[in-house]
């Protein structure tokens, strides 16, 4: 296996799309316009592999820091086995600049053309819609209340709670379609198509840059109603809530203190600031430091964080266990973290949330949303809370 990478003026003078390269079943990862997209399957790695691998193929580059890339999910459960897939051809864009890595599994030729050919258009369709809960809505109240008791007893500072709900269509969804309109809405947020997973999340988990690493947890969410005075409103009483500030603080501390032992230093935001996507607004602060040298690659900085406080709870092991006992469903992907992973350590992982598992026939798909519980929480506030997160993926989806 040998990789060879070249700058995208060679191939075309017009770099196109990155959810126009993903389409219906290739990869993504890309914030704004920065980020990746893939497409065919050189070989498939662990997670924790990834790193070493990917440095041991012979690499052709005439595009400084460019290097092979690894692109995944790692599940919710800490430790769960995950495989990475190093893509064929992949497509980077980062600043000004923008290139192709081709990763040959054998001295087959790769048609990088074909690959840069833009898709069919999504054939607009108007299919049946079902959404279906997965868990009972009583489950779910039962498990919230569950959790805010284990609060009140001091067993737990703080523990997620999340539900499933099921989408089914009369047809195949066009996952492009999908890409583009997450784009149009939640072109802030990491958006990646990975196996079949689908989303938009506001949150970076972790990022390596070299030496600098950077996080930005979020904890606390209202909603946004469209009115610019409303929503604002709503702002400053979330930053003002005792409850929101409780819970996003576990986060804080948690990531922090999980951190230390990987950086020379680690600044953080003194306050929470408010961060923005389509249809909420949640608390977040940004944390940026230095890794001691040799630093770690980004993947061993992924197994020590996720899941963080805002996704599992705190004490994690203690949150843990009752979200196995009483949730009523296998997490799977959801709350983990997707991103992607290069030859140098580097890489941008983001946590899996605001996603849409779609089945191989793509006619349904998995949702999940779920909240930070404390001691003030109450249950029918949280359920609220879940169905606007749902809105991030349902309005992608859904068209009548």
């Amino acid at each position: 296996m040998r990789a060879i990478t070249r700058p995208m003026s060679e191939f075309t003078d017009a770099t196109p799309d990155l959810s126009d390269v993903a389409a219906d079943d290739g990869v993504l990862f890309v914030q704004g316009g920065v980020g990746l997209a893939g497409r065919g399957v050189a070989v498939r790695v662990g997670v924790d592999e990834a790193p070493a691998t990917l440095a041991a193929i012979p690499h052709d580059s005439t595009v400084e820091g460019a290097a092979p890339t690894a692109v995944g999910c790692v599940p919710f459960a800490p430790g769960s086995a995950a495989d990475l897939l190093i893509p064929e051809v992949t497509l980077v864009k980062r600043n000004d600049q923008a290139w192709i890595t081709v990763v040959h599994p054998d001295d087959e030729p790769i048609d990088v053309d074909q690959v840069l050919a833009a898709p069919p258009e999504p054939t607009p369709s108007a299919p049946e819609w079902s959404i279906t809960p997965m868990v009972d809505v009583d489950r779910y109240l039962t498990a919230v209340a569950a959790a805010r008791d284990a609060v009140r007893d001091g067993v737990l500072t703080k523990a997620v709670i999340a539900r499933p709900i099921h989408v089914e269509a009369s047809m195949p969804i066009s996952v492009h379609a999908v890409l583009r309109r997450l784009k149009a809405t939640f072109s802030s947020s990491y958006r990646y198509s990975v196996d079949g997973f689908v989303g938009a999340s506001p949150e970076l988990l972790v990022e390596v840059d070299g030496p600098v690493i950077r996080s930005h947890p979020l904890a606390g969410t209202t909603s946004r109603t469209g009115d610019v005075d409303n929503d604002a409103r709503l702002a400053a009483a979330l930053q003002a809530s005792a409850k929101n500030q409780i819970e996003h603080r576990v986060v804080i501390d948690d990531v922090h203190d999980r951190l230390l032992r990987f950086v020379s230093y680690l600044d953080w935001e003194p306050e929470p600031s408010i961060v923005t996507v389509a249809n909420v607004q949640h608390l977040g602060t940004r944390m940026e430091g230095r890794l001691s040298q040799p630093g770690p690659p980004v993947t061993e900085l992924v197994r020590a964080l996720a899941p963080t406080p805002a996704l599992g709870g705190h004490p994690r092991d203690a949150a843990l266990e009752l979200i196995d006992r009483v949730e009523g469903f296998d997490r799977g992907r959801y709350g983990g973290a997707v991103g992607w992973v290069d030859a140098h350590g580097n890489g941008t992982w983001a946590v899996a949330i605001r996603g849409a598992e779609f089945t191989d026939d793509r006619r349904s798909a998995r949702l999940v949303a779920g909240g930070g519980i404390v001691a003030d929480s109450e249950p029918l506030a949280e359920l609220a809370e879940t169905q606007a997160k749902f809105q991030a993926m349902l309005s992608a989806i859904i068209r009548p």
